[in-house]
C-alpha cells in the first residue's frame, strides 16, 4: 500500500519553491544509547547537482564569482573568496517579516537585521551548492515570535501549523542547533522528546540526527512557555531562534541505521578534564571577550564528543565588545583537509581578511590556509558579534538531492521516495494528535528501520 506525502506547510516556501525542507529533527540520546552509524556497501554514481545565486559584497553590490571556495592561496591564513546574502523570508508572524522587508529597504539592512534580532518573524534558508560547498547542504536560520495577544496567530493556526508536521528524510545528517526557545519531537521510532535553549531544556540545546536509511519526524515549536522578561505578564511572547543544518553522508553510510542524540552545554573550566559525551563544549575566553560553541570538531585543543563519519567542524564563535577603542579578536585553526569553510554572520558585524562584513551575511572561505583571524570592529554599533562557522572535507562524490532525501544518484532518490511511500519509514502522521493516539500509530505503522 503506498501512502501520499503528507502536506508541507504553507511557510515551507524553502520546501515547496525550492524543492528543498528548510527544518527537520528527531532525537535520541539522554537517557538512551543512540545507535552506532555503520557503512552501507551501497556507493554508485551521478550527476552532481549545482545550484546557483547571485553574488554580493557586503553592501549588497553584486560581484563576480570568478574566485571559488575551491581556489588556492598562497598564504598561512584563509582568505575571503566570495560574499553572498540569501532572501530573508516573512513568516511567524508573516506581517512583524513583512515590515522587516519594508524597514530594510527605508532604514537599512543593518537596522533591520537588529529589529530582527528583537522581535523575529523570518527565516532565511541558505541553499548551498553542494559541488562547492561539500560536506554541507544546506543551513537555514530560523528567527519567530509567537505572541499571545497576536489575533492573525490564531487565525492561522486553523491553517497553518506553528512547526513542521510528520515528513522523511534519508542519507544524511541534521543538525539542530536551539539559540531562543525550543522543540517539541515526535518520530517514527515511537521518541517524543524536548529540547531548546531555555532553562527548562535543561542544556539540551542541540539535536543531532542521523537520518540514515530513514525516519520520520515531526518539530513543533516549543511555546508552552512565555520568554522569561514575559513571565507573569498578561501579555506575552515566546521567542523562538535556531540554526539548522544538512551535513550530507558519505556513501557508505546513507543507509546506515537512523538515530538521534541530544547535545547538552557545557562550560568547559581550566581545570576540566574530558569533556562528558552527548555535550558541546563552550570555551570562554580568559577576559571573556569571546565565547565559543563547539559542536563538532575542535577549537584550541577542545574536541566535541558527538561522532560523526563526515570530517567536519560547527562552531559558533560570539565576539563581545570590551571598550571603545580596540577590535575583539578570535583565531582559529582550520585542518588542513577542510577544504570548505562557510562563515555567517547572526548579527553585529566581523572584519576577515580586511573586509568588513555586516550581519545575515554568509561568506565562502578560500580553501587553503591554516588559520582564521575574526575580528569584531569597535565602532560597529552593537555590543556584541556572532557568527556560524562550518568548516569540512568535501567527499568528493556525487549528490543528487530532491525534497527532504539526499543520496548520490537520481535512481536513489527515487527509491526512497518509493520506499516512503511504502510506509517503509513509518507513515505520517497528524500534529494533532495526543501523545497517546500517536504511539498507537506508530505501533500500528512501524519503521522498517
Amino acid at each position: 500500500m503506498k501512502f501520499l506525502m503528507i502536506k508541507a506547510p504553507l511557510l515551507l516556501p524553502l520546501i515547496v519553491l525550492l524543492s528543498r525542507r528548510a527544518i527537520a529533527f528527531s532525537p535520541r540520546c539522554s537517557g538512551q544509547s543512540p545507535q552506532s552509524i555503520r557503512p552501507h556497501s551501497k556507493i554508485s554514481s551521478s550527476l552532481t547537482l549545482r545550484l546557483s545565486n547571485d553574488l554580493v559584497d557586503s553592501n549588497g553590490t553584486k560581484i563576480s564569482s570568478n574566485i571559488g571556495p575551491n581556489e588556492s592561496h598562497n598564504s598561512s591564513t584563509r582568505k575571503i573568496a566570495r560574499i553572498e546574502k540569501f532572501a530573508r523570508l516573512p513568516v511567524w508572524p508573516v506581517w512583524q517579516g513583512v515590515f522587516l522587508f519594508f524597514a530594510s529597504k527605508l532604514f537599512g539592512q543593518q537596522n533591520a537585521a537588529q529589529w530582527e534580532d528583537t522581535i523575529g518573524g523570518r527565516v532565511c534558508p541558505n541553499f548551498f551548492s553542494p559541488a562547492e560547498t561539500s560536506p554541507f547542504v544546506l543551513m537555514v536560520h530560523h528567527r519567530h515570535a509567537f505572541m499571545n495577544w497576536d489575533p492573525i496567530r490564531y487565525i492561522q493556526q486553523s491553517f497553518f501549523p506553528e512547526g513542521f508536521p510528520a515528513h522523511p528524510h534519508r542519507g544524511f545528517i541534521t543538525v539542530t542547533y536551539c539559540l531562543k526557545g525550543g522543540m517539541i519531537h515526535r518520530d517514527s521510532l515511537g521518541i517524543k522528546q524536548i529540547y531548546g535553549a531555555e532553562e527548562r531544556h535543561g542544556g539540551k540545546h542541540v539535536q543531532w540526527l542521523t537520518a540514515g536509511a530513514g525516519i520520520q519526524h515531526e518539530e513543533m515549536w516549543d511555546v508552552t512557555e512565555p520568554d522569561a522578561k514575559d513571565k507573569g505578564s498578561m501579555l506575552w511572547t515566546s521567542s523562538q531562534e535556531l540554526y539548522q543544518i544538512w551535513l550530507n553522508l558519505p556513501a557508505a553510510y546513507k543507509m546506515s541505521a537512523p538515530g538521534a542524540k541530544m547535545l547538552e552545554a557545557y562550560a568547559v573550566k581550566e581545570n576540566s578534564s574530558a569533556i562528558p559525551t552527548c555535550s558541546t563544549p563552550i570555551i570562554t575566553s580568559k577576559d571573556g571577550s569571546t565565547i565559543t560553541t563547539v559542536v563538532c570538531g575542535e577549537h584550541s585543543g577542545v574536541k566535541a564528543t558527538v561522532e560523526c563519519p563526515t570530517d567536519a567542524s560547527i562552531i559558533r564563535v560570539q565576539l563581545k565588545k570590551m571598550n571603545q577603542n580596540s577590535s575583539t579578536i578570535w583565531t582559529h585553526n582550520i585542518p588542513q583537509s577542510h577544504k570548505t569553510a562557510i562563515l555567517y554572520t547572526r548579527k553585529g558585524s566581523i572584519e576577515v581578511d580586511g573586509e568588513r562584513i555586516g550581519p545575515h551575511h554568509t561568506v565562502y572561505l578560500s580553501a587553503n590556509g591554516a588559520q582564521l583571524t575574526i575580528s569584531k570592529p569597535h565602532d560597529d554599533g552593537t555590543d556584541e558579534s556572532d557568527v556560524l562557522l562550518l568548516s569540512g572535507s568535501p567527499l568528493n562524490e556525487p549528490i543528487a538531492s530532491q525534497g527532504s532525501m539526499v543520496m548520490n544518484t537520481d535512481n536513489e532518490i527515487r527509491e526512497a521516495y518509493m520506499d516512503f511511500q511504502s510506509g517503509f519509514m513509518g507513515v505520517p502522521w497528524s500534529e494533532k494528535l495526543t501523545d497517546e493516539e500517536w504511539r498507537k500509530h506508530v505501533a500500528k505503522f512501524p519503521s522498517r528501520y
